[in-house]
């Protein structure tokens, strides 16, 4: 999950757009509780409102939202299948960042779990808007009861989930919406976008990974082989031989870890194979986040194996491999092995010295007994809709990010993709050239129509 860049410097991209103060800033105090909606005449309080929309379910305010906002934790009675209501209902966690009903409205997607805690994203910071956090199907608290498999995790399904929150909440908020989201969060928003294009007045896209060919991995094999400069990508490849050829060591103490915090190997199968497969992803993990300053304290040649272990659990997170991490994260993988696609990372340089056939293969995360099919056509569809009518999407990417190696064109109208020179997975619009961040705040400002 990427964080979002301080109020401190969007306050500073708020003044190069010449955003007035009030237009930046929440409308009315957060106390008004305003919904200011003739569906909702006789209603004073937001809390009251919210209570008043069929299927939804008030789960908490809590008390954490800051100035000029209220921060709510909410359930919806969502379908599990959107075609067959015989399926059933389940619950979707949402969270609600309220300034007034006037505001225009943000709805963020993590493409995971739902966060509690109040963040607001660049566009409703920069819009003074209110936030809609959607948690996507089958990640967090959002699961079907029982076992219900996964055979309704699926694109189109989490699009109409969207498509059911901002038509409901659209009865609180008339005005303008705008999606974003970032990483899955990001694919989440387009994905809305291609089966609803007309549920938002435009989307804010951050780092989002655009696997339109799964079976053709070579634009991420060619990035990861160009990336950096020439001795920064050696010694992280030195690096992950180093690690391999001390394996019994390493895989020892990740074995006593995994032992003292009571967790197993199960779904990956073993610690050995864990092992591997985190050496293999830290090539890509490596890149995705790395800033300048990371690239000297790759480890080299008179490393320990303390700080080689060290160093492989900070960029590939060692405890993601085990049950307990690994368990959450069951739907992402069964997600990329039936639709989403995963990239391939450079191997020849370790070939000698692996041991398990299937590398990083989303079915090595998934249990055996979820049957996985992969869906050929779900993400070339994607890409065309976003080639040939994809409006109003903005894309922002950092240009060392081997996630958007391959990544979104969008053709439609109003439309652009925007690049941070230097920039990895956590970039934001703060973080881009003068000119591009002032052509995106426009956007927002025009899709709005707050300009």
């Amino acid at each position: 999950m990427r964080m979002w860049t301080r109020r401190r410097m969007l306050t500073a991209a708020v003044a190069t757009a010449g955003l007035t103060a009030s237009a930046a800033a929440p409308a009315r105090a957060a106390h008004a509780g305003h919904a200011g909606h003739a569906g909702h005449a006789g209603i004073v309080d937001v809390a009251d409102a919210l209570r008043s929309l069929p299927g939804l379910r008030l789960v908490e305010e809590r008390q954490d939202a800051g100035p000029g906002y209220r921060h709510f934790v909410l359930g919806l009675r969502q379908p599990v299948d959107h075609t067959d209501p015989a399926a059933g209902t389940f619950e979707q966690r949402l969270t609600l960042l309220h300034t007034a009903a006037d505001r225009p409205t943000v709805l963020f997607s993590t493409g995971y779990n739902a966060v509690l805690t109040p963040r607001r994203t660049e566009p409703a910071l920069l819009l003074g808007a209110n936030q809609l956090q959607v948690e996507h199907r089958f990640f967090g608290t959002s699961v079907p009861a029982g076992r219900p498999g996964y055979a309704h995790l699926t694109i189109r399904q989490a699009a109409g989930d969207h498509h059911r929150v901002v038509r409901l909440f659209r009865r609180l908020y008339p005005g303008a919406w705008l999606s974003t989201g970032s990483s899955k969060g990001g694919m989440a928003t387009v994905y809305h976008r291609r089966f609803h294009p007309r549920d938002v007045d435009g989307s804010v896209v951050y780092s989002a990974p655009n696997n339109a060919d799964d079976r053709d991995d070579s634009v991420h094999l060619r990035f990861l082989e160009t990336v950096g400069t020439a001795p920064a990508r050696e010694a992280v490849k030195a690096a992950q031989r180093r690690m391999l050829l001390r394996r019994t060591e390493m895989v020892a103490r990740y074995e006593a870890w995994a032992s003292a915090a009571g967790d197993t190997f199960r779904i990956v199968g073993s610690a050995d194979r864990a092992f591997e497969v985190a050496v293999l992803r830290v090539l890509f993990m490596f890149w995705q986040r790395a800033t300048p300053d990371d690239l000297a304290a790759i480890p080299g040649p008179a490393a320990t194996t303390d700080e080689l272990y060290a160093w492989l659990d900070t960029w590939a997170g060692l405890p993601f491999y085990a049950d307990t991490t690994a368990r959450r994260y069951v739907p992402y993988w069964y997600q990329v092995g039936t639709q989403l696609g995963y990239g391939d990372v450079p191997t020849a340089h370790v070939a000698d010295l692996l041991r398990h056939p299937g590398g990083i293969e989303a079915r090595v995360f998934v249990p055996r007994d979820v049957p996985m099919v992969f869906d050929t056509e779900a993400m070339p569809d994607i890409d065309r809709w976003v080639r040939r009518r994809g409006s109003r999407l903005l894309f922002v990417n950092g240009a060392q990010d081997p996630s958007v190696a391959e990544h979104f064109r969008p053709g439609g109208a109003d439309s652009r993709v925007l690049w941070v020179p230097g920039g990895n997975h956590g970039v934001d619009l703060a973080n881009l050239a003068p000119a591009d961040r002032a052509w995106a705040q426009d956007a927002l400002l025009r899709w709005t129509g707050a300009r």
